[in-house]
């Protein structure tokens, strides 16, 4: 058994294709104006001949590169996904295969854009069992093989990226680096955002999202800093998912949070990508020295399903 996990290191990867606003109002209509007011993103990332698993190893390659661990180290691949086109093999035995770790416990998660949320708390689960010692934890999107780009309201939304953490066990006495997660769902209103049959695109009832988002997590999100043990005025940052500038704001407005909290909108350079948005964020800002190590940062997570998980981490 372990005390706990924490993440040790981060990594991400984006294509090198950047699509604007002004490059989609040439294929539907709409504006730069109207994009960047209502949801905040300026740009995203397309992928061009990556696929899901391509991403995810580019990340996964960085963040074990940066962790001082090597492939023999890693026992347990996780992968949060909703957009990997093949059912099977999982996109994780294939990161596991391409980074040479031997016999992991390998599999793909898909709750959407909590997922990386949702894996994280998995593999500490795992960690803490004494069933892994150290673990991959992804998050990879290729959102654009599901956009319908002939359909405005959806069009805008979407970017293809992929983030990693490297997350081990802590010894006893430390304190853990990776809090208690706080996850759950409303799957009453699951249908409000689809990828569904055989030849999808993304379909959403947008503004059904938007008031679950703005009205329902806020107080999800204090829980989640009190499982912690910490104020949401003791934050050093908060990285919630990307999806829309407004709906962060009104979260950081209900957390009370001040302008010493650092807040994530990688958004307006990378648009949504869903699960891949959080550690896409979060490996940013450590990237950027944004935040220090050891600092507090909620994760939070919300999306299809009508999915939300989310837990305090120790900047690494």
């Amino acid at each position: 058994m372990n005390a706990g996990s924490r993440i040790v290191a981060m990594g991400h990867y984006q294509p090198s294709r950047i699509v604007t606003n002004n490059d989609l109002a040439q294929v539907v209509d709409t504006n730069d104006a109207w994009i960047r007011d209502r949801v905040g993103i300026a740009e995203r990332r397309l992928a061009v001949n990556e696929t899901v698993a391509d991403m995810a190893t580019f990340a996964a390659e960085k963040a074990l590169a940066n962790s001082g661990l090597t492939a023999a180290d890693i026992d347990m691949v996780a992968v949060a996904t909703c957009t990997s086109v093949d059912r099977c093999p999982n996109v994780a035995t294939r990161v596991a295969s391409r980074l040479g770790i031997a016999a992991p416990a390998a599999f793909d998660l898909n709750t959407a854009c909590s997922g990386f949320s949702y894996a994280l708390g998995t593999a500490d689960h795992a960690i803490r069992a004494g069933a892994a010692r150290n673990a991959i934890v992804i998050g990879a999107e290729k959102l654009s093989d599901f956009t319908d780009w002939n359909d405005r309201s959806t069009a805008v939304l979407f970017g293809d990226g992929a983030g990693a953490a490297v997350v081990t066990g802590v010894p006893e006495g430390e304190q853990p680096g990776v809090g208690p997660v706080l996850w759950g769902s409303a799957p009453d209103k699951g249908d409000v955002l689809r990828i569904e049959g055989w030849r999808p695109y993304i379909e959403q009832e947008g503004q059904i999202v938007f008031r679950w988002a703005t009205t329902a997590l806020a107080p999800f999100a204090i829980e989640t800093c009190e499982r912690a043990g910490i104020k949401p005025s003791e934050l050093a940052a908060f990285v919630p998912h990307q999806a829309n500038t407004r709906i962060i704001d009104g979260i950081v407005k209900r957390l009370g949070l001040g302008p010493e909290v650092v807040v994530a909108k990688d958004l307006v350079e990378s648009g949504n990508t869903s699960a891949a948005s959080m550690p896409l964020a979060l490996s940013k800002l450590i990237e950027r020295r944004e935040v220090p190590s050891g600092a507090p940062v909620l994760l939070f997570g919300f999306g299809g399903g009508l999915t939300y998980a989310g837990q305090v981490i120790r900047c690494p």
